[in-house]
């Protein structure tokens, strides 16, 4: 009697039917993976966009309060407070988003520090709703900002570029000493070779 009589006339295991069951499975699982993703794509657009659409209704009158509340409608006060609003919060999300392109950082972290940068940002990115916002709400924060928050915004702004040039000055700064770096080790290298 071979191996293959044996093997033919063997009574079926219960570990066979459940290969037999999953065999299937296996080629389906690829585009079931896929629906669920471009649902869960689309789920998470639609709550983006309710978010979005709730905080233009809600941020920037809040925001303008605020910093009405701040400023007590002194101009001084306004421009003091948005210079200092404008420089720190883009000269810090922008030092840190410089990190991402740190090569011990993974892909996941990488878009944490990103994310964490863009929140870092937020009076920045609160100001410029009720600047350029267009909803009844941003109006509101710009009556609100005129009559309590007077130079506010310019302060703002001029803080912002301030930051902005600090920012890049520094990551230029970073790049070239880097460089530099490169070229003395590589002068170090041949002279040692020669």
């Amino acid at each position: 009697m071979s191996t293959d009589d044996s093997a033919a006339r063997r009574p079926e295991h219960q570990d066979d039917a459940v290969d037999r069951r999953t065999a299937g499975r296996a080629d389906d699982a690829g585009p079931q993976r896929w629906v669920r993703r471009v649902v869960l794509v689309l789920v998470l657009i639609a709550v983006a966009y309710l978010v979005y659409l709730m905080s233009a209704a809600f941020f920037p009158r809040w925001w303008a309060q605020r910093v009405a509340d701040q400023v007590g409608g002194s101009m001084s006060r306004g421009i003091t407070w948005g210079l200092f609003y404008g420089f720190v919060f883009t000269v810090l999300p922008l030092l840190l988003l410089m990190q991402v392109r740190r090569q011990f950082f993974s892909w996941t972290w990488r878009g944490i520090v990103a994310l964490i940068a863009i929140v870092l940002a937020a009076p920045n990115w609160l100001t410029l709703s009720v600047v350029a916002g267009n909803s009844k709400a941003a109006h509101a924060g710009e009556r609100i900002m005129d009559v309590d928050g007077p130079g506010f915004r310019a302060g703002t702004l001029i803080g912002v570029i301030v930051g902005a040039v600090l920012a890049l000055g520094i990551m230029y700064a970073g790049v070239r000493m880097r460089q530099l770096r490169r070229e003395r080790d590589e002068l170090r290298r041949t002279r040692d070779e020669g």
